[in-house]
């Protein structure tokens, strides 16, 4: 009898394990069937206070794509050239930072103005390192108050609840089936992460005929949860604690929002 329930037991440990599939797109209407924008960036480091923008990608509607490097004068640490790729050398004819995002941060307030939202994966890192970007040029800040957000990041978070483990940008976008063959480049990982947000919203009825305004309190409190999520494993590892009201922005003395 014992020798039957080891084999029972064997066959069930050979069958191979469901992989999990998102539900199918429903027919609803909402925020993800109107046109939105999308920003990435490439980055010298980890660190959105301190680290600088090395490239950008801008995506509006189906038609606009603006994308540039951009040289902040600063050496590129070996271990971030080796993530994106981007070289010193390459940075010889780029403009200067405060040229190069001073037509960003313009076009972040032309979305405030006009109300549309705007896409960014890990929107507390990119986000937070446009605004630390903004006071370091004495740049004129985007109206951070009324800009619309949709971080398919805390997003999936909150629809998957850590259920199906911590989701790079690339583990989302192959979930719904989205390719993206160069991530790293800042225009393939603006045109994911749009694709992953509409597709959130297609396929999650309960995200996607939310307001945009109500997306923006469920995000905050989504964040805030994983965050305290988050700080209680990091206590126990003595590492550095998440502000749970750093979304979409994160303080300077909070922890670090890290980059996925």
């Amino acid at each position: 009898m014992r020798w039957r329930r080891v084999k029972r037991l064997l066959r069930r440990l050979r069958r191979p394990l469901a992989v999990p599939r998102p539900p199918d797109r429903g027919d609803h209407g909402g925020w993800h069937r109107v046109p939105l924008a999308s920003l990435d960036f490439e980055t010298t480091g980890i660190d959105p206070h301190h680290d600088r923008v090395l490239s950008f990608a801008l995506l509006e509607g189906a038609d606009i794509e603006i994308s540039g490097l951009v040289d902040p004068g600063v050496p590129i640490p070996a271990a971030s050239a080796e993530v994106h790729g981007i070289t010193g050398a390459m940075l010889a004819d780029a403009p200067s930072s405060t040229e190069g995002l001073a037509m960003v941060v313009d076009w972040v307030q032309s979305l405030v103005d006009r109300q549309v939202a705007l896409v960014v994966f890990n929107a507390a890192y990119d986000l937070t390192m446009l605004r630390a970007e903004a006071a370091r040029l004495g740049l004129t800040q985007p109206d951070w108050s009324r800009l619309l957000v949709v971080d398919p990041f805390v997003v999936d978070w909150g629809i998957e609840r850590g259920a199906l483990g911590q989701r790079r940008l690339i583990d989302v976008a192959s979930y719904y089936g989205i390719p993206l063959d160069h991530a790293h480049d800042a225009t393939c990982d603006a045109r994911a992460a749009r694709a992953v947000a509409i597709e959130l919203g297609a396929r999650h009825p309960h995200v996607g005929t939310s307001t945009l305004a109500e997306l923006m309190a469920r995000q905050r409190t989504w964040f805030a949860d994983r965050a305290a999520e988050w700080n209680g494993h990091a206590v126990l590892r003595g590492r550095p604690l998440d502000d749970p009201d750093g979304w979409p922005l994160s303080a300077e003395t909070a922890g670090t929002a890290r980059h996925m």
